[in-house]
């Protein structure tokens, strides 16, 4: 692919993600205002649910999936130095996943398809909501494939080396989605697009909702992957220093990949349909996943700490005032270790059976997801976006604090939403509610948490906007940059070069235990239904 093509393919896909996310945050913005009951005149079930859903899709979907295609694209390119494999075939995959957007968008703004982002039966969406889903995850594919192909081709060409980190982590991911977007796309194919259809009559709601959380919580590490190839590979780099450990990094992406399958049931915990013992194992899975995350923590704190020493830093603390806080990469980073700590903490509380049974269908779980997704992904995502601009559009990046601003802003506003629906989940505030005016004395403990959800939603609201101005100006009137300067920097590790344990440089005895955990954890819950009677349900329109 010529350059200028490669360009214009990679820019297609940030900028539908990000046009994604800036849509999902004016939603999202609505949503807090219609909650709060202050605006009698946007309160709207109808409106709210449909925002919701869209909301959630947008992000979720669309936002993490074309932004992890194009910056794979653009991993895979710069490190291993080789160009896209079957360019027809990634163009097609991108075509495929955009139609299927537009097919999807349709109705959900329509409110054709207000199921949420989980879109759980036996609430029911248009068909083409579902088709167009199927085709975003399909066209999805056609990226892992590439990546798969590039990684083996790679490795053939340079027998007994070390793939470079990036394209490791970058290889983990796309088979992390092939494994995990088949439980969705099971249930899309297999019952949803059927019954919705007419051509089956009704739909098992606990077979389905198992298809799903195959794919529910192992998702969030697809999204998440990224945000650590920057952690790894572009902030020791980019804070002046080196990779602590290259092979505590490669583990960590493989127990990423291993530990954060076979885990979904900690959603279903509530449900009747899976065992207790089933359910204990996935929980148990589920606390296991903290262990690459502390890696991850250790790993990259010691090669901030090395690189601030380096610059002058002395002391206990002295290395932390001694990083250059100035620069996008390495303040994303602090920030979102930050709300990871927080967000992690309320990770530990939804794996605990007993806990998980008082928050599960309150505010805190959304205040979780938002920190996770919204604070530590996103905010590294926006990281990566200004780091690899010039590479993309070959204008630098608009000179000032501009950047700085936006990181900070959405620092403040993500910390101002999510930690009153923390504390209103403890106060027993219902999740999956289109308004709290429940005219009770009880309720009105709650006021105060609402306005600051909404000042919250309006400092996210302005950082999302002055992001895509960022972008978009730096695209219209950067500066012209060398191919040179443009270039992606990658952080050396120490010590630099060396040989890697052959089972950290490859997938193939990770794939068979990942398959023999599958079957284990996912193979009788699902065959049940067809081993046993079970009872069909209709479905509740939109």
């Amino acid at each position: 692919m010529a350059e200028k093509n490669f360009r214009i393919f990679v820019l297609g896909h940030f900028w539908l993600a990000f046009g994604a996310f800036g849509l999902a945050c004016l939603l999202g913005f609505y949503q807090v205002l219609e909650r709060s009951g202050l605006i009698a005149a946007i309160q709207s079930p109808q409106v709210y649910f449909a925002s919701v859903s869209t909301h959630g899709v947008l992000m979720g979907f669309v936002l993490t999936t074309f932004f992890i295609m194009g910056f794979g694209y653009l991993v895979a390119t710069s490190s291993l130095k080789m160009p896209i494999w079957n360019p027809r075939l990634a163009w097609a995959g991108f075509a495929i996943s955009v139609s299927g957007t537009l097919m999807a968008a349709v109705p959900l703004l329509l409110g054709k398809a207000s199921v949420l982002y989980t879109f759980y039966p036996p609430v029911q969406a248009s068909a083409f909501f579902y088709l167009g889903a199927t085709l975003l995850i399909v066209g999805s594919w056609f990226w892992a494939a590439i990546m798969v192909v590039m990684f083996a081709q790679w490795k053939k060409a340079h027998p007994g080396e070390p793939v470079p980190l990036p394209m490791f982590a970058n290889t983990a991911n796309a088979l992390l989605w092939l494994w995990t977007s088949a439980g969705v796309a099971l249930e899309a194919v297999f019952q949803l697009i059927p019954w919705v259809l007419g051509w089956i009559d009704t739909i098992d709601v606990g077979l389905a909702r198992t298809l799903f959380s195959w794919t529910l919580h192992p998702i969030v590490y697809f999204w998440l992957i990224p945000a650590y190839i920057a952690l790894y590979c572009l902030v020791p780099q980019a804070a002046g220093g080196k990779l602590f450990s290259q092979d505590l990094a490669r583990l960590a992406f493989v127990l990423l990949l291993v530990f954060g399958l076979p885990i979904g049931f900690h959603h279903l915990y509530m449900d009747p349909e899976q065992g207790k013992g089933f359910k204990m194992i996935h929980g148990i899975g589920t606390f296991l996943v903290a262990v690459p995350t502390l890696l991850t923590g250790f790993t990259v704190v010691a090669s901030l700490e090395k690189a601030g020493r380096d610059a002058g830093g002395t002391g206990l603390f002295g290395w932390i005032g001694a990083l250059p806080w100035r620069n996008p990469l390495v303040l994303a980073a602090i920030l979102a270790f930050l709300m990871l700590i927080a967000g992690g903490f309320g990770g530990i509380v939804n794996a605990s059976y007993a806990m998980n049974a008082m928050v599960h269908n309150t505010a805190w779980v959304p205040g979780h997801f938002h920190l996770i997704f919204g604070g530590t992904t996103v905010i590294l995502y926006f990281a990566v976006a200004y780091a690899v601009w010039p590479r993309v559009t070959g204008k630098a990046l608009i000179p000032g604090a501009l950047p700085l601003v936006q990181l900070w802003s959405w620092f403040i506003g993500m910390i101002i939403l999510s930690t009153p629906w923390h504390i209103l989940g403890l106060l027993g505030q219902p999740r999956r509610i289109s308004s709290v005016a429940y005219n009770s004395v009880l309720t009105l403990a709650w006021d105060p948490y609402e306005l600051a959800m909404i000042i919250g939603g309006a400092v996210l609201l302005g950082s999302a906007l002055l992001f895509l101005h960022i972008l978009a100006k730096s695209q219209k009137r950067g500066e012209p940059v060398s191919e040179a300067i443009a270039e992606i920097r990658y952080a050396d590790s120490e010590p630099a070069g060396g040989r890697v344990p052959p089972l950290l440089n490859g997938f193939g005895v990770w794939n068979v235990i990942i398959l023999a955990l599958m079957l284990a954890n996912f193979g009788y819950p699902i065959a049940q239904f067809f081993l046993t009677k079970t009872f069909g349900s209709t479905g509740w329109g939109y």
